[in-house]
């Protein structure tokens, strides 16, 4: 005859209420807050063996059965090192919340001591909200840190632009250049060419013209006058 042992849950499993639930990694995380739509999402990190996490773990169950419509959500740090430390995430207890288009809303670390600094976040942000938006989820840098986390299951491609037309960047430079010579004209003036200098005397220009004979002389151009 056996007899079975149901094993006592640890601390992080008591007391929890229907919403609040346990993420199992990177892409159970983003897919989670995509799917989330536009109520409040609390992520709670923590640590078995921190004694914060432990001492903060019944209020904030508590805060959860007070606000049944609000998403709690914990990450255990020790199983998910590689994915917290992509959402750059080195102190405990860290709460970050999280809500439809708006996407990350506040990051913080509190403790027991400080729950107020909790429920401040947890009554400013839990107001209900509808926004026709796409679910934001993630910041980007954090969506590309965790794909580039080779010890995740997490894959992500950055939304590229369309690229424009040739043809319809020719038409709008057309159009632009068509505007800048419609609002300003060019005006084409005469080119002005230098006057020749006058000849201030007879000596000078006698001069003048002795040089003038002497290139011509020796380009052997013109036969010089008797």
């Amino acid at each position: 005859m056996s007899i079975g042992v149901k094993k006592a849950p640890k601390w992080w499993e008591k007391g929890l209420q229907p919403n609040m639930k346990e993420v199992t990694g990177a892409q159970d995380f983003v897919d989670s807050l995509l799917s989330a739509g536009d109520k409040l999402v609390v992520v709670d990190f923590f640590s078995p063996g921190c004694g914060g996490c432990k001492a903060l773990h019944p209020k904030i169950c508590q805060l959860a059965e007070m606000n049944p419509d609000v998403q709690f959500w914990h990450v255990n740090y020790e199983e998910l090192k590689s994915m917290c430390y992509s959402l750059n995430v080195h102190v405990l207890p860290f709460f970050r919340f999280y809500r439809g288009a708006e996407g990350r809303l506040c990051s913080f670390s509190c403790t027991n001591a400080t729950i107020e600094k909790f429920k401040d976040a947890l009554a400013k942000y839990g107001a209900d909200c509808c926004s026709l938006a796409p679910v934001k989820g993630p910041k980007e840098k954090e969506l590309l840190a965790l794909a580039a986390n080779k010890d995740l299951s997490f894959a992500y491609t950055p939304e590229t632009e369309e690229p424009v037309p040739v043809v319809a960047l020719q038409e709008d430079m057309v159009i632009k250049t068509n505007r800048t010579f419609s609002s300003h004209p060019i005006t084409f003036r005469p080119l002005l060419l230098p006057l020749p200098l006058p000849l201030t005397s007879a000596s000078h220009k006698a001069k003048y013209d002795s040089k003038e004979v002497k290139l011509v002389k020796k380009m052997g151009i013109l036969t010089p006058r008797a």
